[in-house]
């Protein structure tokens, strides 16, 4: 039986495919001023697509004159769009393994102020040696330790987003008293690879918890799965067995099929060119494939489009009514909300609220 079902898109610099950005329609310094994905989100929240994702990556990218060899913050992408959509939620990728779990926390809670309570954290790690040595933080680490550690980031931001209660800022002029001291708690907190002291030094975001999403992409992310809002399967191939293995491993994360699509008329010629891709073809064939992923089980479905400015029109425009038309999709949202709202995911109480700690 169908349900309804979350849509996604993915920025990517000009697109999944690496040669994207050859396109004749595309101009590549768009894809370094953000203004190539803010046109992308921008089609997609008039679409009424819930949220987009950003790739990053600690490494820098190859240099390789085939390629950009460039990409934007993920996360200050994000934050560059934000003011500039209303409904659309943002989740940018961020690689917890070098990066200061504090400052990751407060990042993230800045992005859901400046998103109105739109935001969210694609959690990544890296075992490469090479971001390791551009960071000079530390060793790299096995798959299995960094993902570990993920789960002591995304608890400990948790506690320093509950470290202020909602109602902490007073704002009397008359009285001096901007800041309720009795609301705001003392994290002292510390994991096998790092260790956390005080409150944070930004306010509880309007969400309480951006959303935390974690991208499924090996069998040692599973573990992390238990800590997430959202769960991302890259792949249509088997993904009923990880589909079941998450729903065994975790409570009640929505849980996406991300699939590479190329959408087009000149599909089979880009292909050819092109990276690998997940689904080439038109709408029709797309919609029926994710009508029979709805009916199996999946919340909704994650696009990493080949191309920003050739597929993202082709979604908005012919993908997202025609699922409509099939009723997977409820009429597009024409109001702000919060993102946890948008996908029926509750606003965490407080765990320090009335403690006294």
């Amino acid at each position: 039986m169908s349900r309804r079902l979350i849509t996604a898109i993915e920025i990517d610099g000009a697109g999944s495919d690496p040669a994207a950005w050859r396109g004749a329609s595309v101009d590549p310094s768009a894809i370094l001023t953000g203004e190539l994905a803010l046109r992308a989100v921008q089609r997609a929240e008039a679409a009424g697509i819930d949220f987009a994702t950003f790739v990053d990556t600690l490494e820098a990218p190859a240099d390789d004159p085939t390629r950009v060899s460039a990409r934007l913050d993920a996360l200050g992408l994000a934050a560059r769009i934000a003011p500039s959509t209303d409904r659309i939620g943002l989740i940018p990728t961020v690689t917890v393994t070098h990066t200061e779990p504090f400052h990751v926390q407060a990042s993230v809670a800045t992005l859901d102020y400046v998103s109105a309570g739109r935001a969210g954290w694609l959690v990544e790690v890296s075992t490469s040696a090479e971001a390791a040595a551009v960071i000079g933080r530390r060793e790299p680490a096995e798959a299995a330790d960094t993902w570990r550690e993920a789960r002591y980031v995304v608890d400990v931001s948790r506690r320093l987003w509950d470290s202020w209660e909602d109602d902490a800022i007073i704002r009397d002029a008359a009285s001096g008293r901007f800041i309720d001291r009795d609301r705001i708690h003392y994290v002292d907190y510390s994991s096998p690879s790092f260790s956390i002291k005080g409150p944070s030094i930004v306010p509880r975001p309007p969400q309480g918890h951006p959303l935390t999403a974690v991208r499924l992409s090996s069998f040692e992310a599973l573990q992390a799965a238990a800590d997430a809002d959202l769960v991302l399967l890259p792949g249509a191939i088997d993904f009923d067995d990880r589909l079941a293995a998450v729903r065994a491993a975790s409570l009640t994360p929505r849980v996406l099929l991300s699939v590479s699509v190329l959408l087009d008329e000149a599909s089979a010629v880009r292909r050819a060119a092109g990276a690998p891709v997940d689904y080439a073809g038109g709408v029709e064939g797309l919609a029926e494939l994710i009508e029979g992923w709805n009916a199996a089980g999946v919340d909704g479905i994650h696009l990493r489009p080949a191309s920003l400015e050739l597929d993202v029109p082709v979604i908005a425009e012919q993908l997202v009514p025609l699922l409509r038309e099939r009723g997977l999709l409820e009429p597009a949202v024409e109001r702000a909300m919060s993102l946890r709202n948008r996908l029926g995911l509750k606003r965490p109480a407080n765990r320090y609220a009335g403690s006294g700690r």
